[in-house]
């Protein structure tokens, strides 16, 4: 029996259901139950009747499903599959920046710590962060953290005024623009399209900018039959199956490195996703008071989108 068939048998018998990002290796989007960004997994994660969720990402995201889940076994492959952009956002940080701008409405980004998000008056993703933000007065300063990149982005199409925490996606700014030019040249016809999370100076160059959701229905819904892709490649598996016409090109990191794919997705693998379904380890626990104030803003989120 390989991993692929113990995997399915034990989730039956635990009666668990398998989430799984994007971004995660195809064999493993081969065995989820769904593949979704980081909006539809909080959606799928809130609505399940499963015992166990494994969440197959990052250690946020197995967080979220915890928070909207109190009472359910939410499992995560492995433990060290952390976030950058997270794992460099403190919670005795953001307090501070927090009280140095005592009047803003607080705006964080999903791919956040429970602790963070606790600190938070909204959740956002990158699908929904444009619409959200448009729903807050106008008279209201906002704060949005922790991903600099797509604060910025989001303030443009928004036209208001962000206070942004200085932070980054370690994958999103690893993209090459000469890369990218090369193979533009390279690719003539060819279409552009990039996450928000990326460099501003990538953005300018993209012919579409959107959340992992919105950049697969474009490969679906354009003329174009070339892509570039500036996301982490891990999606071009999915884009692959819904545009199987198409061609896709992931764009190199600087100096050339394979740094465009995220080394803490990649912690997850077939055998880890067995693991923890014979064992119910390694299982995320949060305090109750942390979570409470952590659900509000997630709730929020879901309920304005």
């Amino acid at each position: 029996m390989n991993f692929s068939e113990e995997i399915l048998k034990l989730k039956e018998q635990r009666n668990a259901v398998i989430l799984a990002h994007y971004y995660q290796e195809p064999e493993i989007q081969e065995i989820a139950d769904f593949v979704g960004d980081s909006l539809e997994l909080a959606r799928q994660a809130a609505g399940t009747d499963a015992d166990t969720i494994v969440f197959c990402g990052v250690h946020f995201m197995a967080e979220t499903a915890k928070i909207v889940n109190p009472n359910k076994t939410v499992l995560l492959p492995d433990l060290n599959a952390g976030c950058s952009l997270a794992d460099a956002c403190l919670p005795e940080d953001f307090a501070a920046f927090r009280e140095a701008n005592p009047d803003h409405y607080v705006v964080s980004y999903i791919n956040c710590s429970a602790a963070i998000k606790a600190q938070s008056d909204l959740i956002c993703t990158s699908s929904n962060a444009v619409r959200l933000v448009n729903q807050i007065p106008k008279d209201r300063p906002v704060l949005f953290a922790p991903d600099k990149n797509l604060g910025r982005w989001v303030a443009q199409q928004t036209g208001r005024e962000l206070t942004l925490w200085n932070g980054s996606c370690q994958v999103h700014e690893a993209f090459s623009e000469e890369a990218l030019m090369e193979l533009w040249t390279a690719n003539p016809g060819c279409e552009v399209i990039a996450h928000p999370e990326c460099e501003e100076a990538l953005l300018r160059l993209a012919d579409f900018v959107g959340s992992t959701s919105a950049l697969l229905r474009r490969v679906q819904e354009s003329e174009a039959e070339t892509f570039i892709v500036l996301t982490e490649p891990g999606i071009i598996h999915k884009m692959r199956q819904v545009a199987p016409n198409k061609v896709f090109l992931d764009v190199p990191g600087k100096d050339g490195c394979n740094c465009n794919s995220c080394p803490f997705m990649r912690l997850n693998t077939l055998e880890k996703v067995r693991d923890c379904l014979r064992d119910l380890t390694p299982e995320i626990k949060l305090d109750e008071e942390l979570r409470l104030k952590a659900l509000q803003p997630l709730e929020r989120m879901l309920a304005l989108s």
